[in-house]
């Protein structure tokens, strides 16, 4: 990646809602730790059942969330820029529940669970920042999920 984009880059993690409470320099620590990485549009970024090995933040492009078989009748997303995906496998190595697809080329931010225990060891206060914003993230989904159940229950 060239100089100029860091901190472009930088500003859009700002913008990524795990990472908002973090002050610039906090920001650029976090960057140093994802690895960037592009797709092809139709190529798979992880497979259902796979192990979970880290996030996925969306620089560009789109991609889409669905049940391996069937992307249409077993979609589930479609995230774009500055939105993320894959955020349990920072938690626990339980298998993926859905596939990752590139919709259209992509550039992602990829944040590996071992950059994430690392972050833990190095810088705490950070760590605890990005781990509290996951867990209202994984909160706010899982009402949503009851929300639906219940709802299709009555």
């Amino acid at each position: 990646m060239r100089q100029a984009e860091t901190p472009r880059r930088w500003r859009r993690l700002a913008g990524v809602r795990i990472f908002c409470d973090l002050k610039p320099r906090e920001l650029r620590i976090v960057d140093g730790l994802l690895h960037e990485r592009g797709y092809i549009a139709g190529e798979v970024i992880f497979d259902e059942g796979e192990e979970g090995q880290a996030l996925y933040i969306v620089l560009e492009g789109r991609v889409l969330i669905c049940r391996q078989g069937d992307p249409e009748s077993g979609r589930i997303a479609e995230l774009g820029a500055g939105e993320f995906f894959g955020d349990l496998a920072l938690l626990d190595d339980a298998p993926r529940a859905a596939q990752a697809r590139a919709l259209e080329a992509c550039r992602l931010a990829v944040f590996f669970r071992a950059d994430f225990m690392s972050l833990l060891d190095t810088h705490a206060a950070i760590a605890s920042r990005v781990s509290l914003r996951l867990a209202r993230y994984i909160g706010e989904r899982l009402r949503g999920m009851n929300r639906k159940v219940l709802g299709a229950a009555t």
